[in-house]
Parts: structure tokens; sequence; C-alpha cells
């Protein structure tokens, strides 16, 4: 073969790999009392494949896990090399009254340790929300750590994880708290109106990251 028709041969095209999308939790988004399958994750992948995204949603969930666990196991779970990175924890530290000041240090250092080790990946952070017999004070202190470290950290905040569903008996398991097969896809509905553009705009950066290869290759 000679130099010209060597050049002139056809390059491969250059696909960009699926995101990853790694959420760690809690029992909300371990899908507690149900199958895996109907947990908001596995919908939120339902989700991603019908609006033509490739992405592969990863359930990183965890049940009884406070704020304080979420940091312990963060290491582990990073080794899944997210490209978005959310973050769901709190619920548990609210059930039990733990200090909002701790839980504030402990999301906040989750989310320097994504940047440390997956600085490339877009961080998002779900607001939760105590329980109201805690009193109005703590509700209040416990509400302002999300917005407040998202904006201290650069993480995009999601709405409350269980907006419209909790205290809803309809929507819930028997124990009031966790959301059943009803409640699951208002759940995912909530992370996906949020979730869903900053899925698409990491979608195009990497589409426009390829094609700019693949032209490099062709021009080549």
């Amino acid at each position: 073969m000679t130099t010209r028709e060597s050049s002139a041969a056809p390059q491969p095209s250059v696909t960009p790999a699926a995101l990853r999308v790694v959420i760690l939790g809690t029992s909300l988004t371990a899908g507690y009392g149900l199958e895996t399958s109907d947990a908001y994750p596995a919908l939120l992948q339902r989700k991603a494949d019908s609006a033509g995204l490739a992405v592969r949603v990863v359930n990183a969930g965890v049940s009884g896990e406070t704020s304080a666990g979420a940091l312990r196991r963060v290491d582990w779970v990073l080794r899944e090399r997210p490209d978005v990175f959310v973050l769901e924890t709190g619920a548990n530290d609210g059930l039990r009254g733990q200090p909002v000041a701790a839980l504030e240090a402990n999301l906040t250092e989750i989310i320097a340790k994504v940047r440390a080790r997956a600085p490339q990946a877009r961080i998002a952070l779900v607001q939760m929300e105590a329980m109201s017999n805690l009193g109005g004070s703590y509700q209040r202190s416990f509400h302002d750590v999300y917005p407040r470290v998202a904006k201290a950290t650069g993480a995009t905040l999601l709405p409350f994880l269980l907006d419209g569903v909790a205290g809803k008996r309809e929507l819930n398991q028997n124990d009031g708290v966790h959301p059943n097969e009803r409640g699951e896809p208002i759940v995912a509905a909530n992370v996906w109106r949020a979730l869903r553009p900053i899925l698409e705009a990491e979608a195009a950066a990497r589409g426009r990251t390829a094609s700019a290869v693949d032209g490099a290759g062709r021009a080549g």
C-alpha cells in the first residue's frame, strides 16, 4: 500500500462511552422494600434510555447509612469512576436528630473527596428534609445545610427527593417513610427534572470531543 493510499484509508469513528452516573445514597436510593428494578435509580436508567442518552446508572445506596457512613464509604464508591456523582444522604441523620453542623461537615468532605478523586465529574446534591417532630428550628437548620453546601462546593442542588411523596400514606410503604411502587416514579421524576439537563450537557460535550478526535484522525 502506498503512503497516499494509507493516508486516504477510512479512520474508525470515535464513539463516546456511556456516562457513568453514580448515586451514593441511603435506603431511599437502595430501594428498601422494593425490587431493585422499581427503585428510582433503575427508573432513571429507563428515562435516560428513552431519551436516547448513553448513560449507565450505578445504584450505590445502603440502608441505614448516615452522612458519616457515606463519608467512610465514598472512597470505595469512587472506584466506579463517575462522570456524574449524585449524593443523597442525611435522612438518617435527621431521623436521629444528629447535629446539623456534623451533617454539613460530612457533605462538604464527601464532595471534596469526589473533586480530588474524580475532578472531571459533575456533582449533584439531593435536598433532604428533617421531620417536623424534631421542631421548627432543627427543620430550618437542616434544610439550610444543603443549599449552603451546594453553593460553597459548586455542586448542583437537586430538589427534595421525596417532594410530593412524603407524608402521603398511599405513596409510601407501611413504615410511612419509604416510597412504594406508586411513590417511586414520583421520586424518579423529582431527580430527573434537574438531572436530565446535566446529562444532556455532559453527553453533548463528549460528543463534541469525540467528533474533534474523529476529525483530527481523518485529517491525519
